[in-house]
């Protein structure tokens, strides 16, 4: 009953830390294009409004085939984490930085068109974040038959 109550949080806390590390991610893409965003929002006075809108809404579905593109392999990585139960940070947020690096080469042709996806150091420092971000929420605990915390040993039989 234990591993089976163990395998479920597994299967709600993977997709949660997935979740936060894109989350994380894109916060990092965002805070280092911070001053281009801003020279864009001032160049056109008009459309202010638009910004907050576009950072809110638009932002998300732009990068979404970044996200795809670097969520595969690190899902690969979680999968092979919760395997064999790697609960190190080192290796998730390698994994996160891995990830991203092979996402950006997978989309080399788009980075030329956007110039926010255009630098590798900016993504493989938001998937170093990211997989850092997914080891505080799912991967300290990885493995879903191996439990975190071992149960306490009874003491030993008084002799007679």
């Amino acid at each position: 009953m234990q591993s089976f109550v163990r395998f479920l949080m597994r299967l709600l806390l993977v997709p949660l830390g997935g979740a936060v590390a894109i989350i994380v991610a894109n916060i990092i893409v965002v805070a280092a294009h911070r001053g281009e965003i801003v020279a864009l929002a001032q160049s056109q006075r008009d459309d202010q409004g638009w910004w907050v809108i576009g950072l809110l809404f638009i932002w998300p579905v732009l990068f979404s085939f970044a996200v795809l593109l670097t969520a595969v392999p690190a899902a690969l990585g979680a999968l092979i984490a919760e395997g064999f139960a790697f609960r190190s940070w080192i290796y998730h947020v390698l994994n996160g930085g891995l990830s991203a690096l092979l996402g950006w080469t997978q989309m080399d042709d788009i980075g030329a068109q956007y110039r926010f996806l255009a630098e590798p150091k900016i993504m493989v420092a938001a998937g170093l974040a990211g997989g850092f971000a997914y080891w505080g929420v799912a991967g300290w605990s990885a493995g879903f038959w191996k439990p975190v915390f071992p149960p306490p040993t009874p003491p030993p039989a008084p002799a007679v």
